[in-house]
């Protein structure tokens, strides 16, 4: 019974974490009043610039660094977008999300002679479920090293946003932006900044899909985890810790369709594979009633106008 609580709270863990890192992603650019929807594409993006950087490279360190720029990168066109241009920042969300699963396969068949996927690549530690932990039921755990990381952003993102000054204006500027630049604060050197670090984090989300969990880059690595993302950004009321929270509730679905999966239950593996997406559903009809977005948020800014 034991070995079975902690395999289910391991899987948990490992389904939650690509969620985590988009979700918060997600959080740091709504509270400064930019709707990023793009965190799916991201996300793709992410995970195919971690297999390939990690298979040319040997190094999934160094593979996971370059899928957060080049997850900054794409957030980068959607801050110019929305932030520089005053774009409708749904339809620019939406672009990305359309334009980067292509380039993604694109540029696995340019790196991987002309393969839909990458080979299998080199993964980032575990610090739970280790060798030394065999035979025991702690083996069941399977912690990776990018579970640490997202606990860790969570906490820090949640210290910078309500314990910084700098936290402090990204949040006006996510409420009031008209006033916050009458204190003289630069709300598009903020807005742009928090676009990107969700770019970043989007990334690392991708890459912790990739170079965590399978080991390699495929068109389904990515399957709506960016818009769970969201969602979670929505149930956890924008905040870092509500968003952490709506991720383990998400991950604990995917790991009851796990568990649950391979003829254990007499369910159709069908309906199995639609928990994640259904509870998502099922939030969002719950709860986006009753939560309640920064003021400003996917209102683009036009400096003098009030």
């Amino acid at each position: 019974m034991l070995s079975k609580i902690i395999l289910l709270i391991g899987i948990t863990l490992m389904y939650s974490t690509p969620l985590i890192f988009g979700a918060i992603g997600g959080v740091i650019s709504e509270r400064s009043g930019v709707t990023n929807i793009g965190i799916e594409g991201t996300m793709v993006i992410g995970a195919v610039a971690a297999a390939s950087a990690s298979y040319f490279t040997g190094n999934p360190w160094i593979a996971f660094l370059v899928a957060g720029i080049c997850g900054g990168l794409v957030a980068l066109l959607h801050a110019v977008a929305s932030v520089t241009f005053a774009a409708d920042q749904t339809v620019s969300g939406v672009a990305i999300n359309l334009l980067a699963p292509g380039l993604a396969l694109f540029a696995c068949r340019r790196f991987f002679d002309g393969a839909a996927m990458s080979p299998i690549v080199t993964k980032l530690p575990k610090v739970f479920g280790n060798s030394w932990m065999a035979g025991t039921a702690w083996s069941n755990l399977n912690v990776n090293v990018t579970t640490v990381i997202a606990l860790l952003l969570t906490i820090v993102t949640w210290f910078v946003l309500y314990r910084t000054k700098w936290g402090l204006r990204v949040r006006a500027v996510g409420e009031h932006p008209a006033a916050a630049d009458t204190l003289g604060i630069d709300v598009y050197k903020v807005r742009y900044a928090c676009v990107i670090l969700s770019g970043v984090c989007a990334g690392f989300g991708g890459a912790s899909m990739t170079i965590a969990i399978i080991s390699q880059f495929t068109q389904t690595a990515i399957s709506g985890h960016g818009f769970i993302a969201m969602a979670a950004v929505i149930f956890g009321k924008w905040t870092p810790f509500g968003a952490y929270g709506a991720c383990l509730l998400f991950g604990a679905t995917q790991a009851l369709t796990v568990l649950l999966g391979g003829g254990v239950a007499p369910i159709p593996s069908q309906i199995l594979a639609m928990l994640p997406y259904a509870m998502t559903i099922i939030v969002l009809i719950l709860f986006v009633g009753r939560s309640v977005a920064p003021k400003a948020d996917g209102v683009p800014y036009i400096k003098g106008s009030r």
